[in-house]
Order: C-alpha cells, then structure tokens, then sequence
C-alpha cells in the first residue's frame, strides 16, 4: 500500500534561511529540513519547500519588488492577521494595512509579500 505525499508549494528563492524565518514566524510552521540550499516546513497538512534558486540577486529590504502579477499565491492560515502583519514586518515582509481585509467563506483575509516579494495571503477564522 503506497501513502500519499502531503500537498506542498515551492517557493524559488535567493535567500533560504531569511524567507524560511519569515513563513516559520509569520504561520507558525514547523521546521521539518533546515539547509543551506533549501528548506521543508508544515503547516495544517501543507509542506511549504523552500528551494535556492541559484544566480538570484539578493534581495534587500529598499529592494523589494512585489510580484503582484505572479499566477501562483500562497495562502496561509494564521491565528491573527494583526499579529501576522506585525510578524511579518519585523521578519522583512509586509502585510497590507487592515482596511485592505476581507471575508469570504469563513475566513478573514489580507494579502501581502515575503522578504523576496513573494505575494503571499493570511487568513484567520471570521467565527
């Protein structure tokens, strides 16, 4: 009997620890492989790789260009979007300010980046 592999995302990246820090803080995910060249973490049933893509510009924070036309957005559960904004911030990443949440389907939502300009979504419980 074969198991499944878990769903998982890649994220392509120039800096593995610096972005791996933020999604560890940012989602209270757990730390599963922690590498020089990539890293694996977990959340809720979703493995999140994060993969060094070789020949990649370092990304400073006054350099960040937010993809916001990527066709790919990782969407994150969080306990709070307040403390998820203010965690992102402090890990090079951002959060949008509250008047840009919204609801749908239970849930209480708000984009943002990671340190690489990743666009990224939080979403915490609207119950």
């Amino acid at each position: 009997m074969s198991i499944k592999p878990k769903p998982s995302v890649v994220v392509f990246v120039a800096d593995v620890r610096r972005v791996g820090t933020f999604y560890r803080e940012v989602a209270s995910m757990e730390v599963l492989i922690d590498e020089d060249d990539y890293g694996v973490m977990e959340v809720e049933g979703l493995q999140l790789v994060i993969h060094r893509l070789r020949g990649e510009p370092a990304v400073g924070a006054a350099a960040i260009h937010v993809r916001e036309d990527s066709y790919v957005k990782l969407c994150l559960p969080v306990a709070s979007i307040a403390a998820a904004r203010a965690i992102a911030a402090a890990n090079g990443g951002a959060i949008k300010s509250a008047e840009h949440e919204w609801e749908a389907r239970g849930f209480r939502a708000c984009d943002g980046h990671d340190p690489e300009g990743n666009v990224i979504q939080v979403r915490e419980s609207a119950g």
